[in-house]
């Protein structure tokens, strides 16, 4: 995978051990291969057959885990935040560090199991990280490896609560949509975030919403002109044991967390890809669609001409007729080309 210098990296959590070597010892993850293996372990035939019953133990393991994670993560936070701000670096050191384990104990709660390929993404300036977005555990996901910096959009409620505490301080960027201001002052912390040497690598879902993991929308282009090397990471999920997804208007975010606790566990590869830089006579939204195109292969998306934003407003009546137009003019001018 990569070019040269591309090292392969894989990291387990939460998963049968007999599964975790056979997952190792072989690169195709295909949903009907990894049926397989699991059935030629017997990890199913150790699953409960009463699905009630097989819930409640995964969720009560889950909950016993996060619980505990949540204990000792800020009771080792709390006070490294409020009495090491005399020595900044290592309180962001520590800090960074403390994010990365709520992380993996968030991920275990899942019964995670996660395979990361490639290099780890380093600290450098001028360089920004940008992903395929399926739900808000791809940031958690990619956070348990590397303290990322991410833009997200601003939530109620307790995650709320720990984006303006906890997740600040590794660096995340927040926005509201519904706020055009927003988009100015966000456009200016990315560029001044992605200058800084000793700031966290900067994470951003270019497709701006939650998508199923088996299409990729158009990307926006707030990533890609902000002179910087931009890698990409494509993440594919396995359905086989829970559907990843997460449909912010039809469910809660806590809902979606117990959907993952009750299921047997979350299987996804991470790739990261070779850094790119944008090429001479190259637009920004050619270099969006460049990185889309290379995502989307190594994930399996299948790409489309969509605006993720639809998702949260329907296009008026004139747009949507002025796209049909345009649409039936270029299949015309196709016909006629074909004439010729």
């Amino acid at each position: 995978m990569g070019g040269p210098g591309f090292e392969h990296e894989e990291v387990y959590l939460g998963a049968d051990k007999a599964l975790r070597s056979q997952l190792a010892s072989n690169e195709d993850n295909t949903a009907v291969h990894l049926t397989s293996r699991i059935h030629s372990h017997g990890v199913l035939s150790r699953i409960p057959r009463n699905r009630g019953t097989g819930m409640c133990i995964c969720f009560l393991s889950g909950v016993v885990v996060w619980y505990f994670g949540w204990i000792i993560f800020l009771s080792c936070f709390i006070p490294v935040h409020f009495l090491l701000k005399g020595n900044d670096n290592l309180r962001k050191k520590m800090e960074r560090a403390l994010v990365e384990l709520i992380c993996s104990f968030f991920v275990a709660s899942w019964t995670g199991v996660v395979k990361y390929h490639g290099p780890r993404p380093s600290m450098r300036p001028k360089q920004v990280f940008v992903a395929n977005h399926t739900s808000m555990i791809d940031f958690i996901i990619l956070e348990q490896m590397t303290a990322f910096a991410v833009i997200m959009q601003k939530h109620p409620g307790w995650v709320g609560l720990l984006q303006s505490t906890i997740l600040e301080s590794v660096g995340c960027i927040w926005f509201n949509r519904s706020e055009a201001k927003d988009r100015e002052i966000v456009t200016r912390k990315l560029r001044e975030h992605s200058q800084g040497a000793d700031n966290n690598p900067l994470l951003i879902f270019p497709e701006g919403t939650c998508v199923n993991n088996q299409y990729s929308v158009m990307f926006k282009k707030g990533a890609f002109e902000l002179g910087c090397t931009v890698c990409p990471i494509a993440i594919k999920y396995n359905k086989i044991f829970v559907d990843a997804f997460w449909n912010s208007r039809k469910q809660s975010f806590t809902m979606h967390l117990l959907q993952l606790m009750t299921s047997w566990a979350v299987v996804c590869d991470v790739w990261y890809l070779e850094p790119q830089n944008l090429r001479p006579g190259e637009t920004p939204i050619e270099f969006a669609e460049r990185i889309r195109d290379i995502i989307s292969v190594r994930a399996g998306l299948k790409k489309v001409p969509w605006d993720g934003y639809l998702k949260y407003s329907r296009p008026s009546p004139k747009h949507r007729e002025r796209k049909q137009q345009s649409f039936a003019e270029s299949v015309l001018r196709g016909l006629e080309l074909e004439e010729k």
